[in-house]
């Protein structure tokens, strides 16, 4: 995440583009006009969302927002999967005019609902799974072993063996990992050499230049040792590498892969068969179409204290790292411009993956999930700090719409929902968390016309690790519910019924607590205090 070159902006130039929708009415209402989605809601300056049709068809009906954050509670995550198809398309496209096998696994950590499972695996795509919990979960889907990677950064061993057991591909991390893979593997003897489940090995490329350092993966020459040892048993069956790369920068995705062909050209002349390589994520989206709007923000946030009018963030603190909101090439264009790199002196990633009969796998998330989901909450006061800044309370808090970047830099929208509207104003969104900086985004937002509580405020394009990536429960508040669009309307996702905490050795005693903290309190009860 980076801070990207900064442009000139206007003075609150409003609103971006009007998006304009037919809006709902009720039997015997007359017909309204249509509704100007962005109307009520701009940032100081403002970033406007690109919003898929399904989003704008919702946010136009006050009527079905309000019903279902009646029904399921505020926050809601709202899904609806239909794009996913479509951008995993936008890849293999380019993949196949390169003449290169490209397999796609989304990243089950940017989205938990079974939704998105069910999604990938209808649209014939693999699923990437971090966890225990994720794997026991797709299995139970349906989902075939062989369609899933497991690239969890921490494997205890419940997760390695289930991962042996389904066939998964399972890639190794570093040298402890492949050690504990191999007492996995001698302790169900039996395999024939080199037909065992495949494993990958997670490639450190050497840091320098556009290369970033990475906590992830061994150096070329660790696994090369390790694989002429006799650490690696005959059962182990290397099929393939794997790295991991913080950015974006495609030049970067090709001079890790420049060093990942010499170590498949090393181990197939050691008598292994590798036959892909894997990218990992960090496929570029961008949140907004305006490039101007962009840099336009980034000079407003660059002069807080230099210009005489309020600071577009909070208490002018600044933004030190940020997702990049807005990116030119993204997608297939990225992908591309991967492929007609130069990985080789002379020789293009296209050309070398063509050469070597390699696989080029990816495992995206937040790119996949462009336009595939919105986050409602419910306005449910409008007060101030006690030096007088304006301030929106919503019933949620700040890890639910959260990723590691700083702040969410899409502007929210403002469905009128509830009832009389405040004066105009400027405002900063705040959350449920008893803390003094409990802001849902930093920056400050302009509501032109007021706002009302049981207004409704939706941020748009949350689908990808925003909703789900760093949710708290604290304060014994709930996590959003999620709800995903099928042929009938939205239905609540079925990972809404797994308790996120283990369950309880002893289901009984877990059963009697539960009766107990459900029945009314009698004067001295609860648990026996502890002797001290």
């Amino acid at each position: 995440m980076t801070t990207p070159p900064h442009g000139g902006p206007d003075r609150d130039p409003g609103p971006g583009p009007a998006v304009q929708v037919p809006s709902s009415f009720g039997a015997g209402d007359p017909p309204p006009g249509p509704v100007d989605l962005r109307a009520g809601c701009h940032g100081l300056p403002p970033l406007s969302a690109r919003l898929a049709p399904w989003m704008q068809e919702l946010l136009a009906d006050p009527v079905a927002c309000t019903q279902l954050l009646e029904e399921h509670g505020s926050p809601l995550n709202v899904h609806d999967f239909c794009a996913l198809a479509d951008n995993a398309e936008e890849l293999t496209d380019v993949a196949e005019a390169h003449g290169v096998d490209l397999r796609i696994f989304v990243a089950r950590k940017a989205n938990k609902t079974l939704g998105l499972v069910e999604a990938a695996h209808r649209a014939g795509l693999g699923l990437d799974v971090g966890s225990h919990r994720e794997l026991a979960q797709v299995l139970d889907l349906g989902v075939p072993g062989r369609d899933v990677v497991v690239t969890a950064a921490i494997k205890p061993r419940p997760l390695l063996r289930l991962a042996l057991e389904a066939g998964t591909t399972l890639v190794l991390d570093n040298l402890d990992e492949a050690a504990a893979v191999a007492q996995e593997l001698s302790a169900a003897p039996g395999t024939p050499p080199g037909a065992g489940p495949p494993l990958t090995l997670r490639l450190a490329p050497t840091p320098g230049g556009a290369v970033g350092p990475t906590r992830f993966g061994e150096s070329a020459g660790t696994w090369q040792r390790w694989a002429a040892s006799q650490d690696a048993p005959d059962g182990m069956r290397i099929a393939g590498l794997h790295f991991h790369l913080h950015g974006y920068d495609p030049l970067a995705r090709a001079r890790a892969l420049g060093e990942a062909f010499a170590l498949v050209d090393a181990l197939r002349g050691a008598g292994h068969h590798l036959h892909f390589i894997d990218i990992g994520g960090g496929i570029p989206m961008s949140y907004l179409d305006d490039a101007e709007e962009w840099t336009s923000f980034w000079e407003a946030h660059d002069g807080q204290g230099e210009d005489p009018g309020p600071s577009p963030t909070w208490r002018g603190e600044p933004l030190r790292q940020v997702y990049p909101y807005h990116q030119r090439v993204v997608r297939g264009q990225w992908l591309d411009s991967v492929l007609r790199a130069e990985a080789l002196p002379g020789t293009t990633v296209a050309e070398a993956l063509r050469e070597r009969g390699l696989e080029l796998r990816c495992e995206p998330g937040r790119s996949m999930l462009d336009g595939c989901g919105v986050t409602l909450a419910r306005v449910i006061q409008r007060t101030a700090t006690s030096d007088g800044i304006p301030l929106v309370g919503l019933e949620m808090n700040r890890t639910q719409c959260r990723s590691t970047s700083d702040d969410f830099l899409v502007d929210p929208l403002l469905v009128r929902a509830g009832g009389p509207p405040s004066e105009p104003m400027d405002a900063f969104l705040t959350g449920a968390y008893c803390i003094e900086a409990e802001l849902i985004l930093r920056r400050r937002l302009r509501f032109p016309e007021g706002v009302g509580i049981g207004d409704v405020i939706a941020l748009p394009n949350t689908a990808g690790y925003l909703m789900h990536i760093l949710e708290s429960a604290s304060h014994q508040i709930p996590l959003a519910s999620n709800v995903v669009r099928g042929a009938e309307g939205f239905d609540r996702d079925r990972i809404d019924a797994v308790a996120p905490q283990r369950p309880w050795r002893d289901p009984a005693l877990a059963a009697r607590l539960r009766r107990r903290s459900d029945s009314p309190r009698r004067r001295g009860g609860g648990s026996p205090a502890p002797s001290c």
